[in-house]
């Protein structure tokens, strides 16, 4: 990767989103593009901004996770989204992968896996937090069954 990825940080905690953006600007690969603490907020600056990468945090004071996907799909399609939870229910890391998330990281693993999901997703690849190792095997599984089709 060769070229700056304009990213779009969402997340209401605000010292967790504080943190994201102090590790992303030390890293020059990614450019912050903005931040947003609720959905509202992300899909306005979303149309605003046309990031390349979104960094969405699954449960926002406003909408969910995946409310606010759908919606950023239709508002930046070109986008690609990255999910942060601190939740690894099996459940909502297939459903997130289902619904075309370039991947879920939890927000434990973040200080040593962020970077390389970016990259991974920013690549076309879908990336799963390595905390979720059952899940690993299922997301692998569900992209072989979605390219199939």
């Amino acid at each position: 990767m060769n070229t700056t990825i304009r990213v779009l940080v969402v997340d209401d905690f605000n010292k967790f989103r504080e943190w994201l953006c102090l590790k992303l600007k030390t890293n020059g690969l990614f450019f912050i593009a903005g931040e947003a603490a609720n959905a509202r907020e992300a899909i306005q600056k979303a149309r605003e901004l046309s990031p390349d990468l979104i960094l969405l945090d699954l449960f926002l004071p406003d909408m969910n996770g995946f409310d606010v996907h759908q919606e950023l799909r239709r508002t930046v399609p070109s986008a690609k989204v990255l999910f942060l939870s601190g939740c690894g229910d099996e459940n909502i890391v297939r459903r997130a992968l289902s619904e075309g998330a370039g991947g879920y990281l939890l927000k434990a693993n973040a200080n040593q896996e962020l970077v390389p999901a970016m990259e991974a997703v920013v690549l076309g690849r879908t990336f799963v937090s390595s905390g979720l190792k059952v899940t690993r095997n299922a997301a692998q599984s569900l992209v072989y069954k979605l390219a199939a089709t």
